[in-house]
């Protein structure tokens, strides 16, 4: 059980004090509700541009690392499709220090035109070494955007292009920060060897006169249900033929997700899997082989990926794991559920042990809309039982709302 107070400042800001007297550390973690998609399609990467930009000097902090180091302290940032979150662990007498580079950063980022464009280089070098210069590193470049019709998740994070980012005007980066990166747009989890009166003091004293701001258009627009299969071929310089399946599935909220979130452990996740046992161990087509949700909080994807063993035809091996999934659309293992139920637990429970886990948990949870999550949960994924899995299955594994990527190595 994770306790923790909640306090909503005038200007909008989410408070959420976690008390833990058992560490020397406070850890400062904010939550700002803007992802990739929450970006107009013609300038995309923006977010993730902002995790940089973030870092490089605010209205009265030229260099965000240098004080936070002088006093013992720790950070770093990360952007998905729905969050980007910074966080910030220092020791709990020098506390302060992190309200007050946290505040200034939100209350006014230096935009600073030598900072853009040192930023913008070092995204660009990102997105060509990851995405586009290493093997299958451009898999969610290609399919995303055939999964996906309408719905900003056809890019991935990075963006959709290097060009958006390339082209990226002062104008545009001051908008997106107006946009979003205000106390009304975000979520302040304050945990460790702090008291909540203290807690509060330090947040209304630095970041209460931070001016609210109106709340971005939460339009965003819904992907249609897909009603026939989708494919695409992709010929690249890539060790070996892999095969990426993408399924529709639910958003991040509720049974049906953690219903989903369990098939495809049962399908892919370690060496007593379905999708293992048969196809790397028993029946050897795949090298590797794995499943996976992406979590995404819009409705998202359950993903089946594999690396090919030499030799194995990439069609056939396909139809080998349509085969696999037809039978849990009526029958599913009670002790295998068990099993993926007990380790979906120990990964929740081993979370929690560290301070900053937690902190980052609460805030995950306030974002999806209920704080308690972090404890209702866990119970949520034991209440899962073989007819909740068979029916993600029916409605989940269906060849008519899968698009497959066949990524195949180039013949020499």
């Amino acid at each position: 059980m994770v306790d923790y107070k909640e306090h909503i400042l005038p200007n909008g800001l989410h408070l959420i004090v976690h008390e833990d007297h058992n560490t020397p550390l406070v850890c400062l973690n904010i939550l700002y509700k803007v992802g990739s998609r929450n970006e107009r399609p013609d300038k995309t990467g923006f977010a993730h541009l902002f995790e940089h930009l973030m870092f490089g000097g605010s209205k009265h902090v030229k260099n965000f690392d240098e004080p936070l180091q002088a006093v013992g302290g720790e950070n770093n940032a990360f952007t998905n499709t729905d969050i980007t979150n910074y966080y910030v662990t220092v020791p709990a007498p020098n506390a302060e220090t992190a309200f007050w580079l946290e505040s200034d950063r939100m209350l006014s980022l230096s935009f600073d035109p030598e900072v853009l464009e040192v930023q913008r280089k070092v995204v660009i070098e990102e997105f060509k070494q990851r995405y586009l210069n290493q093997p299958y590193g451009d898999v969610w470049l290609k399919l995303r955007p055939v999964a996906y019709e309408k719905h900003p998740y056809q890019w991935p994070t990075i963006g959709k292009e290097i060009s958006h980012i390339e082209e990226a005007t002062m104008d545009d980066v001051k908008s997106f920060f107006k946009t979003h990166y205000h106390p009304g747009n975000a979520v302040l989890v304050v945990a460790g060897d702090i008291t909540e009166q203290r807690a509060l003091e330090l947040t209304e004293k630095w970041f209460g006169e931070i001016p609210a701001q109106e709340m971005p258009n939460g339009q965003i627009a819904a992907e249609p249900d897909q009603l026939a299969p989708r494919k695409l071929k992709v010929t690249a310089n890539v060790p070996a033929d892999a095969l990426y399946k993408a399924y529709h599935m639910g958003g991040r909220m509720g049974k049906a997700y953690h219903a989903a979130d369990l098939l495809s452990d049962l399908l892919g996740r370690g060496k007593s899997s379905v999708l293992f046992q048969e196809l790397v161990k028993n029946k050897p087509m795949f090298s590797s082989l794995s499943a996976y949700v992406m979590g995404s909080y819009d409705p998202g994807l359950l993903v089946i990926s594999g690396k090919l063993l030499p030799g194995v035809d990439i069609e056939e091996a396909d139809r080998a794991i349509q085969a696999l999934l037809e039978p849990l659309k009526d029958q599913v293992d009670a002790d295998a559920l068990e099993k993926v139920k007990n380790q979906a637990e120990a990964t929740t429970v081993f979370a929690e042990v560290d301070l900053l886990n937690r902190a980052m948990g609460l805030a995950y949870a306030a974002f999806l809309g209920d704080t308690n999550l972090i404890n209702d949960e866990l119970e949520l994924i034991k209440s899962i039982q073989t007819e909740d899995i068979c029916a993600a299955a029916k409605t989940i594994l269906r060849e008519d709302n899968c698009t497959t990527l066949y990524y195949q190595k180039n013949e020499q």
